[in-house]
């Protein structure tokens, strides 16, 4: 079995189409989505769908991004205001019917609830954002909250060498022109949803443990 893991989406779901008929996954292919499938795109609901199908074809694990906790807050009833700054807008739009009502079907509210925040195997670790450099993979992951796994940026800033992870870390949430692939660093969030900035604009994947990335370019 191998792993594809797929990178911050932002509710690009023709993008994740394309990229999708590119990979052709095989049916042992375990599929790992490191979050962001919602927000600033416009198709949020598409998105949630199109992971609820292949979730019938495959085995899927859906990580939680930052944007998700937003969507959980909201379904809370709680409306975080930093929202609508980040994308939410098109969230609520592509949830509202005719009437201009907002409405999450329950399928899709699992779906958000039952998110995780990180998967360990016994190579790789996936993440929404990164762990702490700092630290050991196994103390991020008992001793750290979900800030870290959903927020943090800090390993960006160090080498290999400075990294005190036993395993590689996987990870999407900043936009990189290019993906990230160093020994104990793999990223691949490029910008999917930037596609007005230049070098950035496409939706990657990568393909373990081989490490071949595939990149499309937004098609929303």
């Amino acid at each position: 079995m191998g792993f594809i893991a797929i990178g911050d989406i932002h509710g690009c779901s023709r993008t994740l189409d394309h990229l999708l008929r590119t990979l052709q996954p095989a049916a042992e292919d375990h599929l790992v989505f490191v979050g962001d499938y919602v927000d600033r795109g416009p198709d949020s609901k598409g998105v949630v769908e199109r992971c609820l199908a292949l979730a019938g074809l495959h085995q899927c694990t859906f990580l939680r991004g930052n944007h998700e906790v937003y969507v959980l807050d909201f379904l809370a009833g709680q409306v975080d205001p930093l929202w609508d700054l980040n994308g939410g807008a098109a969230t609520r739009r592509s949830y509202s019917d005719s009437a201009g009502q907002i409405a999450v079907p329950d399928v899709h509210r699992r779906f958000f609830l039952e998110t995780e925040l990180y998967l360990e195997t016994p190579n790789w670790v996936f993440v929404h954002a990164g762990l702490r450099p700092d630290r050991t993979v196994r103390d991020n992951l008992v001793e750290c909250g979900s800030d870290v796994f959903l927020e943090e940026r800090s390993h960006l800033c160090v080498n290999d060498a400075a990294l005190k992870w036993e395993k590689t870390v996987v990870c999407g949430h900043t936009p990189t022109p290019q993906p990230i692939n160093r020994e104990k660093l793999i990223g691949i969030d490029t910008g999917c949803i930037w596609a007005a900035h230049r070098g950035f604009g496409r939706l990657t994947a990568v393909r373990l443990p081989e490490r071949e990335f595939v990149s499309v370019i937004n098609r929303d």
